[in-house]
């Protein structure tokens, strides 16, 4: 996150993670020699090789965009990166909430409060707050210029490390450094993907499953419940408001002009879960039988198949429902009456309801439920693999429930500003969906074969699930507070002072 956010603090936790890692490489080495390969020609001691000089090249990209950016123009987009990283600034968030309190106000002397004197001693108190010596002190801490304020700050915080950085001799061409700055900012995006990788993969090798022919059941079930848990990951970040510019955290949808015109076309997050439903639904029709390739066809395959193809026509539908272009079509003929032609379209009947401004498609959530109706009745061969079906079949219907809550809710108060509303029950849906995709992960036949010879219920796998994806989501939602932080130190002083102020 602080990477993400260009924290100048990223650099060092870097270093300090790799010195770590590099010790935990030793102890492996030392390790695997000393013991014999259980679980030969395995993906996970690739991938990590892999991963640790992805990382490695992380770290020297990130020294490498250090030392650029104390010198000639790449400096200074450095700097505008820096101050220009977050969708809404803290300035438009104060007098967001200044705006709020002053209707507040208002709404209740129109209503005739019993609370209007308060309230009245309330601004008066605040108007005279502003002319008190702490106004002073902040309006004094304002006059300093933006450009005073980045002269004062070291890349690092530290005036040494600043200064020892100056003296290193260092020249490269702006297109070299742009280009570092690219593939530094894919790795951080791709890093979180790569973590789970070696996790799961880990997790397989250390257990000794989904050997022989058993890779294919566990692939399919580690690589569908993975969906579903990054799924899960994805609408916490938009309970969270990660995807506010692009109208995904359940606000208005900003338009050109608030944000970028690419950012202003991209499409409802509604149509994208549709349309990897409709993707997965596509291809998975051509893999259910992949498994016994050659041999006859079973009840249970068939079953597999309809479920791909409920994905493939659900997915479809969803994106046709989310198309602003049917939408018009439908509405032909209303506007094409003859008696439209002796009204005005401007007149309140003809504005457009509310509700046309957000997303409220219900295939996603409607196939899923079908879905974990249908696991929760899936029949397995042994009492605990039917068990752990049921669990996560349940979990789905309580995201599609709890989705269902949502849409209720912003159909009945609509969002009406730019900013995350964060509805509550989307908290719900987002702990279902991974706690869900990791016993879906879990309810492969390998894993439910060894919890049978350990004497363990499908109970056990549903506690250690929870558990894992509550501290999991608390996690998530610190580390994005802390890049909130990270960004948050990175703006001009005035403006932290005024937004404190205004918060305070």
């Amino acid at each position: 996150m602080l990477s993400v956010a260009r924290s100048r603090l990223a650099v060092p936790f870097q270093l300090t993670f790799l010195g770590v890692n590099g010790i935990a490489l030793l102890v492996g080495s030392i390790y695997n020699n000393k013991t014999p390969d259980l679980y030969e020609n395995n993906s996970h001691h690739k991938l990590g090789w892999i991963i640790t000089w992805i990382v490695i090249a992380q770290s020297l990209m990130a020294v490498t965009k250090l030392c650029g950016g104390r010198s000639g123009s790449y400096g200074k987009y450095v700097q505008e990166q820096s101050f220009g990283s977050t969708p809404v600034s803290v300035e438009a968030i104060a007098q967001h909430q200044q705006m709020q309190q002053r209707h507040e106000y208002l709404h209740d002397i129109g209503h005739g409060s019993d609370s209007d004197t308060s309230r009245t001693s309330s601004m008066s108190g605040t108007t005279d707050c502003e002319d008190s010596p702490a106004r002073d002190y902040h309006q004094k801490q304002d006059d300093e210029s933006e450009a005073d304020y980045t002269e004062k700050r070291s890349l690092l915080g530290n005036g040494a490390v600043d200064r020892f950085l100056s003296r290193v001799p260092f020249s490269m061409p702006n297109r070299v450094m742009t280009a570092i700055d690219v593939a530094h900012t894919v790795i951080d995006r791709v890093i979180l993907l790569l973590g789970f990788l070696a996790t799961t993969t880990g997790v397989v090798v250390y257990g000794g499953v989904f050997r022989g022919n058993n890779v294919f059941n566990g692939l399919a079930h580690f690589i569908k419940g993975g969906i579903f848990f990054w799924y899960g990951l994805l609408t916490l970040g938009r309970w969270m408001g990660c995807f506010a510019e692009l109208g995904w955290a359940w606000n208005i949808k900003p338009p050109t002009g608030v944000v970028s015109a690419r950012k202003a076309r991209i499409p409802s997050a509604e149509f994208v879960e549709s349309f990897v439903i409709f993707l997965y639904g596509s291809t998975n029709v051509f893999l259910e039988h992949l498994a016994a390739w050659g041999e006859a066809w079973t009840a249970q395959d068939l079953e597999h198949v309809s479920i791909s193809i409920m994905f493939f026509g659900g997915g479809l539908c969803g994106m046709l429902v989310e198309s602003k272009r049917i939408r018009d079509l439908l509405n032909t003929s209303i506007l094409s009456s003859p008696a439209n032609g002796k009204l005005k379209l401007a007149e309140e009947p003809w504005i457009p309801p509310k509700t046309y401004g957000i997303s409220m498609n219900p295939f996603p959530a409607l196939i899923i439920l079908l879905l974990g109706v249908m696991m929760s009745s899936h029949h397995q061969d042994s009492m605990v693999s039917t068990m752990v079906h049921k669990q996560w079949g349940y979990l789905f219907v309580g995201f599609a429930l709890a989705r269902a809550t949502t849409y209720i809710l912003t159909y009945l108060s609509p969002p009406t500003s730019y900013l995350p509303s964060r509805p509550p029950s989307e908290i719900i849906t987002s702990f279902c969906l991974i706690s869900g995709g990791l016993v879906f992960m879990t309810s492969n036949k390998d894993t439910v074969a060894a919890m049978e010879h350990h004497d363990l219920n499908a109970m056990f796998a549903l506690t250690v699930t929870v558990g894992f994806t509550a501290f999991l989501m608390a996690w998530t939602i610190l580390a994005l507070a802390i890049k909130g932080w990270a960004n948050r130190r990175h703006l001009p002083r005035n403006s932290t002072l005024n937004a404190n102020a205004a918060l305070a």
